[in-house]
């Protein structure tokens, strides 16, 4: 659900459709040149897909990000996506590559893709980690946190021990704790970690997907302050992480403030359902900046709000007590910080109507 604004071109598009037609291309590589996805490189199958592999190495470099498609080994008809984003490669194109994705697939056809691999190095992608990748996709999936607790219940129940039960309930509680509660889409992680490594002001906005209620990336661009409501989604529910260095505090930092905005316009099932995650969001953005080693300081408080063109310097300097700051902000000649304007109320979502008996 990426928005970066890069669009595929037609030489790409009519390289891929022939691909897809003629069955004897393995990889296409595609780049980004000029805000463009382009077609750099072409390569013919020469046996199975695994014996393929190797030709990657070459292929690819070791600190630009790419992605791949690959053809699937007959009869299958289906294509894989590899999202080659290297760690030595740079901050901006790390984020230009996963917030440009979701863009492809849509460019060139969301169906004929039916497995992706998210690779950080030319090791992810030998024969055999391949191979680990489809033993991951075979074994059994891993229970969601109310299946994990209803697992434990009944296991303290057949045991037939409250002290149990207590124990199960202490770790489901701990599970949740962890601000994990959302599954996070690869592409959402990596924006979140990638904006702790940085230095500029950003915004990423993400959303969650339904119905497996994953947090999916929106859009992760450099915007200022002064432009920070015209990110916001003006009529849909989302949370934000916006980095904003400033003068704010002494002294001057890189702030990384969490935002939950729910327009009042919004349906009342989301509204509700962001209302009751954005807490577990905002610990598990935390959890993933301390994870990477990230500098930059994680604002305690979170802003919320129900109209998003509401969201200026004055109201984050206001809910994140700046104003009383001895260090004044850039661009004020050294004079006094501007008044925050009055904290404005947070919606809460209405609950459904009782039914008539």
């Amino acid at each position: 659900m990426a928005t970066s604004g890069i669009g595929a071109s037609q030489d790409l598009s009519a390289k891929f459709s022939a691909a897809v037609a003629q069955k004897s291309t393995r990889f296409l590589k595609i780049v980004i040149q000029n805000e463009s996805l382009v077609h750099a490189a072409s390569v013919p199958i020469s046996g199975k897909l695994e014996d393929d592999l190797p030709q990657l190495q070459e292929l690819l470099e070791d600190s630009e990000p790419a992605y791949v498609l690959g053809k699937l080994d007959a009869p299958s008809l289906d294509w894989l996506v590899i999202n080659y984003v290297p760690d030595s490669a740079k901050v901006r194109d790390k984020m230009l590559y996963a917030s440009t994705r979701n863009s492809l697939m849509r460019a060139l056809g969301s169906a004929t893709f039916s497995d992706n691999i998210y690779a950080t190095s030319k090791a992810d992608l030998t024969p055999e980690a391949y191979a680990a990748h489809l033993r991951h996709l075979a074994a059994p999936k891993p229970l969601s946190a109310r299946e994990k607790e209803m697992e434990d219940v009944k296991a303290a129940e057949r045991e037939g021990g409250m002290n149990q039960y207590d124990g199960a309930r202490r770790r489901v509680t701990d599970l949740v704790n962890t601000g994990m509660g959302f599954q996070w889409s690869e592409d959402a992680a990596e924006a979140v970690k990638g904006l702790g490594e940085g230095d500029d002001c950003r915004i990423i906005v993400l959303t969650v997907e339904m119905p497996a209620e994953k947090l999916a990336l929106v859009s992760s661009q450099e915007t200022t302050v002064e432009n920070l409501a015209s990110t916001l989604p003006k009529s849909d529910p989302c949370y934000a992480l916006f980095a904003w260095p400033h003068s704010h505090s002494s002294p001057p930092r890189r702030e990384i403030v969490f935002i939950y905005s729910c327009p009042s316009g919004s349906p009342i099932k989301y509204r509700m359902m962001y209302a009751s995650g954005a807490l577990m969001v905002q610990r598990g953005a935390k959890s993933i900046l301390d994870e990477a080693g990230s500098t930059a300081h994680f604002a305690a408080r979170k802003i919320e709000t129900s109209d998003p063109s509401a969201i200026d310097e004055a109201l984050l300097v206001s809910e994140l007590d700046l104003a009383t700051s001895t260090t004044s902000p850039s661009g004020a000649g050294g004079g006094d910080a501007p008044k925050a304007e009055e904290k404005k109320a947070f919606a809460k979502p209405k609950g459904p109507p009782r039914r008539q008996r």
